[in-house]
């Protein structure tokens, strides 16, 4: 097959935070530079024009970008000091701190904040709507956004060098052949390539995968984070106001919490996170987030309201010690998948942002040094542990740790950390050695007898006012994709699902996955019931990927435009 090749300076490959920050800020340095050598301020050649380009999966820039998000502004004020005069899209400033114990019945209001909820200065924002901002800001700095092109496949060179990244084929029919509308995917060749792609990004398993990024290193842990936005009938809640809850529905055993943020024009965001290292197999973090919605407390705030959109998105807990490599030759990680979030206070927006700089910062001194090579860019690494992105997240490395033995000792030793600085018990002093699949038990195991596939969430029901089904919610983050091309969903035996994992585990995909994609149907050839992926209603959270138990499932990128419109989200 012939493929288009275009030669690009830098190409950032996912069009969130962190990339589109380190697009802008990369553009700027180059002008300046640029300007300087010119005016004689500065010895040296000029670079020229310095082709950057962005490619981005979704049908526009924010579509796929998720988040209850409470951002501190500390590295958007680097980039952009002037960013409230400038525009950025922001919800309400924070006005007030709330921290409530979940009872099944009751809601404790805790009369100290702890400090990490503590968001004094801090916005509201639709990370949605900023994205896409700062997506403008690229373009008038003349950064090339490519909407629709996901990144398929990373190019090598013969010394396993990164040189680019081939974008997705499109027009390609459900059996694999081209249609009429075929369009091959384009390999963009990049001195750098810089890999954005959130958590668990398929491109960047493949190049760690290959080049052991992950050596040495703890196995990333990841959360789920399950969302919907209400309209309020009246100003119950007001914009401003951050509430975060620990306690129901969790049990003792499993990390979870929920937050609500109000938004201007009475729209509360709302939302559950449920540890993705849970050990029940039976455990839905979608029923979670329905219970959620169940409690006196939530129930009686969303009375009258009306459920406007729907989401869901996997979260880079691991932190410091789950950091991989961050440099190879020609190729950088940014942002999640470089696991820059903090889990302590579930914030990754500024520290998305910064490492993206960072990384702007290492590759303009490669392009003035005309060395693309790995010894030259791990100067990305020092600049990481220059900064002040490296000291917080030290300081909370072993938050997550802390929680593997249950809620209490975890809130124990994790306020031992404060004393400390991120030192604890010798016990929970490093992350999980086992990826968070590992947690999961067998039926058996866990204490399940019987038909045990209704156990766990008998009473749930969906009434379509407060709770609602997976199908009604996948409506609701307007997601479309072709049915007539591919799965994106490889399941590489579907054998083992019919057979091992419906007796060990009863299926856990058809409850870990938050959209429905995952169903056991009856075989019309008669037997065993046997797997049917409705890859149309994926959202492109990864949870799939991350939490089967013989990690049989590989989530590739569909063909480019498709998956969630994450509007105002």
């Amino acid at each position: 097959m012939e493929r288009e090749s275009l030669e690009m300076d830098v190409v950032f490959v996912g069009a969130g935070p962190a990339n589109l920050s380190g697009a802008l800020h990369l553009a700027r340095l180059v002008k300046e530079y640029n300007e300087a050598v010119a005016a004689g301020r500065r010895e040296g050649k000029s670079l020229g024009e310095i082709e950057i380009g962005v490619i981005e999966k979704g049908a526009s820039v924010g579509a796929h970008i998720l988040s209850g998000a409470v951002m501190d502004p500390r590295a958007l004020k680097e980039l952009i000091p002037d960013f409230v005069e400038q525009g950025v899209p922001l919800e309400a400033p924070v006005k007030e701190d709330y921290f409530l114990y979940l009872t099944k019945t009751r809601a404790i209001r805790s009369p100290i904040t702890p400090p990490p909820l503590k968001n004094h200065g801090y916005y509201i924002v639709s990370l949605n709507k900023l994205t896409a901002w700062l997506g403008e800001q690229c373009e008038a700095a003349g950064v090339n956004i490519f909407p629709e092109f996901p990144g398929a496949e990373m190019l090598y060179d013969e010394r396993d060098c990164v040189v680019g990244v081939r974008t997705g084929d499109k027009g390609i029919d459900k059996e694999g052949k081209p249609k009429a509308n075929f369009e091959p995917g384009v390999d963009l060749l990049a001195k750098v390539t810089v890999l954005g792609e959130g958590p668990r990004g398929s491109l960047t398993k493949q190049l760690s995968e290959r080049l052991n990024l992950n050596e040495g290193r703890e196995p990333q842990v990841y959360s789920i984070g399950v969302k919907e936005l209400w309209e309020l009938p009246d100003d119950r809640y007001p914009a401003g106001r951050v509430t975060h809850t620990l306690g129901f529905p969790s049990d003792a055993q499993t990390y979870g919490g929920g937050w609500i943020y109000g938004l201007p024009n009475r729209i509360l965001n709302l939302g559950y996170v449920t540890g993705l290292d849970y050990r029940d197999p039976l455990l839905d973090p979608h029923a979670e987030f329905q219970r959620f919605k169940q409690h006196p407390f939530v129930a009686h705030l969303l009375e009258g309201g009306k459920l406007l959109r729907y989401g869901a998105k996997t979260i880079a807990a691991g932190g410091y010690h789950a950091m991989p490599q961050l440099y190879a030759d020609g190729v950088l990680l940014v942002g999640d998948c470089a696991s820059f979030l903090n889990p302590q206070r579930i914030k990754g927006i500024h520290t998305a942002i910064k490492s993206g700089m960072l990384a702007a910062e290492a590759i303009f001194e490669a392009l003035v040094a005309g060395d693309y090579s790995e010894r030259q860019l791990q100067r990305y690494e020092e600049l990481v542990k220059a900064s002040w992105v490296m000291p917080e997240l030290r300081k909370v490395r072993n938050f997550h740790a802390s929680f593997r033995h249950g809620r209490w000792l975890g809130l124990a030793n994790a306020g031992l950390q404060f004393i400390t600085g991120g030192r604890s018990w010798g016990l929970f002093d490093r992350t999980s050695t086992e990826p968070g699949h590992v947690a999961m038990r067998k039926l058996a195991d866990y204490g399940y007898k019987g038909d045990a596939l209704e156990q766990r969430y008998n009473g749930l029901r969906f009434d379509g006012k407060l709770t609602f089904n997976k199908l009604t919610d996948v409506y609701h983050a307007a997601v479309g994709h072709d049915e007539d091309q591919p799965a994106h969903l490889h399941v590489l035996d579907t054998n083992i699902c019919s057979t091992r994992c419906a007796e060990e585990y009863g299926n856990p995909c058809q409850r870990f996955c938050p959209a429905a994609v995952y169903e056991m149907v009856e075989d019309s050839a008669g037997g065993r019931r046997r797997l049917q992926i409705n890859f149309s209603n994926c959202v492109h959270c990864k949870t799939c990927d991350i939490m089967d138990p013989y990690q049989i499932i590989n989530w590739v990128t569909p063909e480019g435009g498709g998956g969630p419109d994450y509007k105002n989200m």
